[in-house]
C-alpha cells in the first residue's frame, strides 16, 4: 500500500509563503515520480508541478518562478515551497505518486496514488 502524507498548508496573506511537504515510504520514493495537484472549490483538480525519479521537473505556467519542487532522498520527502502566493492559489493541495515520462519532448505524468491533501488559503 502506497501512503503519502502531506503537510505544511495553512492561512497566509497574499505575497506570503508556505512550504508543503509530501512524505512517503522509501520503497515508494524509489519507484515513483511525484506530482503536486490542487483543487479549488467548484473547480477541477489541476496539476501544479511534477518531479521525476531522476530529478527532472515540470511546472504549469501559472506557478513557474514561484513554486519549486524538490526531493530529499534522505528523508523520503518531496517539497513544494509556495512563494509570492496569490488569493487564486487558494485550494487543497495534493501530492501523488505516479509515472513520469517525456514523449516527443513533452513531459507527461500519470498519478496512481494520492495523499489526503492539505489546505492552502491565501487572503487578500
Amino acid at each position: 500500500q502506497v501512503q503519502l502524507v502531506e503537510s505544511g498548508g495553512g492561512l497566509v496573506q497574499a505575497g506570503g509563503s508556505l512550504r508543503l511537504s509530501c512524505a512517503y515510504s522509501p520503497s515508494t520514493f524509489d519507484r515513483y515520480a511525484v506530482g503536486w495537484f490542487r483543487q479549488a472549490p467548484g473547480k477541477q483538480r489541476q496539476k501544479v508541478a511534477t518531479i521525476a525519479k531522476s530529478g527532472l521537473t515540470d511546472y504549469e505556467d501559472f506557478v513557474k518562478g514561484r513554486f519549486t519542487v524538490s526531493r530529499d532522498s534522505t528523508k523520503n520527502t518531496v517539497y513544494l515551497p509556495l512563494n509570492s502566493l496569490k488569493p487564486e492559489d487558494t485550494a487543497i493541495y495534493y501530492c501523488s505518486a505516479g509515472t513520469f515520462w517525456v514523449y516527443s519532448g513533452s513531459p507527461t505524468y500519470t498519478p496512481h496514488y494520492w495523499g489526503q491533501g492539505t489546505q492552502v488559503t491565501v487572503s487578500s
